[in-house]
């Protein structure tokens, strides 16, 4: 392997994870929900001028929800691919995967809960 196909491949790989994103953003509404409620945590972040130890946990939050939501997505997409039919295992799977999401929604609300509810409180 020739040392200048290294940044290339490497490109290629960033681009083709983009392309999923964008894919995920394009075709999948929950994606869409994280990332509008993501910018509006990030304003609220912004607006609060939250410190950095909350700025961390509000970026794992975003980081976690997002990447939860395309594994959820390629589960989605490889079960479609091997079955059109119904199969208990194929449902079980995307419930599964569909949970995982929901978990950790629900985390990143509480910790999005935990870090705002005292600003939000003592602005009024």
């Amino acid at each position: 392997m020739d040392s200048q196909d290294k940044p290339v491949r490497l490109w290629n790989s960033f681009s083709y994870a983009i392309a999923g994103i964008k894919t995920a953003l394009q075709s999948e509404r929950n994606m869409r929900i994280h990332f509008i409620v993501s910018l509006l945590v990030i304003g609220c972040g912004l607006f609060f001028s939250i410190s950095k130890m909350e700025w961390l946990l509000v970026m794992l939050a975003i980081g976690g929800i997002f990447s939860l939501e395309l594994i959820n997505t390629a589960i989605e997409r490889v079960v479609d691919l091997v079955t059109e039919e119904y199969h208990p295992l194929a449902k079980q799977a995307k419930d599964l995967a569909a949970g995982a999401v929901f978990i950790y929604a629900i985390t990143a609300v509480l910790i999005g809960m935990i870090i705002f509810l005292p600003y939000v409180l003592r602005w009024f």
